[in-house]
């Protein structure tokens, strides 16, 4: 229980700032024995409490971008629908090739691409539809999904990564929820389990989003690229 709650509040905060937290509850759901569909699922339902309290800390950098978080959530809830359905119907390994692959296009073009000029980067129907793709991502597994919403984000609007930050907490917070939704009701969530990670994210969601929201926009950048490139060696070796 002191394993799993714990691992709830570092994958709250490493959300919060980044986006790759399920690398850390996923693996202690696994260690303590729960199978792996049955750990994927439960993690995903306790997660969507740390997103809200992760997108709470960061209300003030939400704050004129309405307009924005309504298109693309619309996105993301219909993506992570088609995820959770597929990770109900799919063997486990389909998207074992792909994901890691995946995760390091985003952190590339975190990295290296260009910025075009402002009036150039007010897309917003191009920006959902990659929230959809990513929302079938984040509902099947979402490992890193943070990271690649971002640069989601910062390929379809010309803003502070903050602010783009912001909206990430949201859209994983709302394709968290749907495809726990999805979960809960064909019944194989270990309520102890998602009890325990959903204490954990709160609080760590509270946590690393207090810090990450005072970080200067090159050293979230920085974060995001490391910690991307991390979570997509590890799939790779694992």
């Amino acid at each position: 229980m002191l394993a799993v709650a714990a691992a709830g509040v570092v994958a709250g905060a490493v959300n919060a700032i980044v986006g790759s937290g399920s690398l850390v509850t996923f693996p202690t759901l696994l260690a303590v024995g729960y199978p792996s569909v049955t750990a994927n699922v439960s993690n995903t339902v306790g997660l969507v409490f740390g997103s809200i309290s992760g997108a709470w800390g960061y209300r003030r950098e939400l704050r004129g971008q309405r307009r924005r978080v309504l298109m693309l959530s619309a996105g993301s809830a219909v993506g992570a629908l088609v995820g959770g359905i597929l990770l109900l119907s799919l063997p486990d390994d389909v998207f074992d090739a792909v994901v890691p692959l995946l995760i390091l296009l985003a952190v590339a073009l975190m990295a290296f691409k260009p910025t075009p000029k402002a009036a150039d980067r007010e897309h917003t129907a191009p920006g959902a539809v990659g929230t959809f793709f990513t929302g079938i991502y984040g509902g099947y597994f979402g490992a890193a999904q943070g990271v690649i919403l971002l640069a989601v984000l910062r390929l379809a609007f010309d803003d502070d990564l903050q602010r783009l930050n912001a909206i990430k907490n949201v859209l994983t917070g709302i394709a968290n929820g749907v495809a726990a939704v999805l979960f809960i009701a064909v019944g194989q969530v270990a309520w102890g389990a998602a009890a325990l990670v959903a204490g954990g994210s709160i609080a760590g969601g509270f946590i690393g989003s207090a810090y990450g929201r005072r970080l200067p926009e090159v050293w979230l950048r920085r974060i995001v690229i490391v910690g991307g490139t991390v979570v997509a060696v590890i799939l790779l070796v694992d």
